[in-house]
């Protein structure tokens, strides 16, 4: 039994580009080229630029605009300032133009597909010394996480999570109780939740505690 298709749509300003990739892709049996009224929500958007610049940044924004969420980005030129653009803007897979092989480009977006993140070996060692940076010198003094809750939060909905009440929070992390129901408000409010039962499912199923 053959695998089934991923769809791929190519958006590029450099019409040139655009037939190249469309040309290396289409011989791959696993990959199937997508026009613009043929897009689905699993269609993975493959984009060519010449950097991960404000062009990039454009052509990501039109197939987002078009439902498409999973992006692989296909750059001539990629440093540090570029790498972490492209992770602001959510792109899943990075790959150096001269690196474009047919293969090493369906090996990306079957990645992508899955659910994976794709960065070039020789930058994900600088992705993770500049998010460590981001960590320890801007949110860690602010009190904040990259999952989005401060350390109070943490602690707070952890003990939520253990049974407790709005009292025995108070006392354990000697806050004041509505101290306790402020940090609570403030989740529930931040993510759009109902209550705290339904708070801590959705810490426990995001991973966030």
């Amino acid at each position: 039994m053959s695998a089934e298709r991923i769809f791929v749509h190519v958006k590029t300003s450099d019409p040139i580009s655009e037939a190249g990739i469309v040309a290396a892709l289409k011989s791959r049996g696993e990959i199937w080229i997508t026009e613009e009224h043929q897009l689905t929500p699993k269609t993975v958007a493959l984009i060519v630029s010449d950097e991960m610049d404000e062009d990039a940044l454009r052509l990501l924004r039109t197939v987002r605009g078009k439902g498409l969420q999973q992006a692989v980005v296909v750059v001539s030129e990629l440093d540090d300032a570029g790498l972490m653009v492209a992770v602001e803007a959510g792109v899943a897979g990075l790959v150096r133009r001269r690196e474009a092989t047919a293969d090493r480009l369906v090996q990306v977006i079957t990645s992508v597909q899955r659910g994976a993140g794709v960065v070039p070996p020789d930058l994900l060692g600088r992705l993770l010394k500049q998010v460590s940076q981001v960590q320890r010198q801007v949110l860690a003094p602010r009190g904040l996480r990259f999952n989005g809750l401060t350390d109070r939060e943490g602690e707070v909905l952890k003990l939520v999570a253990d049974g407790m009440d709005t009292r025995e929070i108070a006392e354990s992390l000697s806050y004041s109780e509505r101290t306790v129901k402020n940090v609570l408000h403030d989740v529930t409010h931040r993510f759009h939740l109902r209550n705290r039962s339904h708070a801590v499912a959705y810490a426990i199923r995001e991973g966030l505690i």
